[in-house]
């Protein structure tokens, strides 16, 4: 009986180290070299072969920010990790970044687009004339050498 108890205590602080690594926030502790852009901007950014990096745009879902990756690079350039957001508050509205992960593979060029539809809900067209003015994408020309 003891040991019927022991294995279920057991299985009981796994589970539970599990779930609290889970609920704990980002899945990508390393973001690596960040890369910051903008609406309407181009940035270009030189990496080496292997290199994390992630490309940052400011970002507020609260008042209709939704970032997206417009295609996945050359994967032999540059491999897709994960996207993720940081907050810069505790309020509503405080806002925050979303970085969009990724690894350089072989020495190469790849431009990657990020593009943020405000206000677009499930959608990828902005539904009015205030979203097509507030929509807008950042370019990133990546050169892994």
């Amino acid at each position: 009986m003891k040991r019927g108890r022991a294995v279920v205590a057991a299985f009981v602080l796994l589970t539970s180290g599990l779930a609290a690594g889970c609920g704990s926030g980002s899945a990508v502790s390393d973001l690596g070299t960040v890369v910051k852009g903008a609406k309407g901007t181009t940035v270009r950014a030189e990496l080496r072969p292997g290199q994390r990096f992630s490309l940052a745009v400011p970002d507020n879902p609260s008042v209709g920010d939704d970032w997206r990756l417009v295609a996945v690079p050359d994967a032999k350039v540059a491999s897709y990790i994960s996207e993720e957001r940081q907050g810069t508050g505790e309020g509503p509205g405080s806002g925050g970044t979303a970085y969009f992960v990724f690894n350089t593979k072989n020495p190469g060029s790849a431009e990657i687009t990020l593009r943020d539809c405000w206000r677009c809900g499930q959608g990828t067209t902005p539904p009015d004339e205030e979203s097509r003015r507030q929509s807008g994408e950042a370019i990133f020309e990546i050169t892994v050498r």
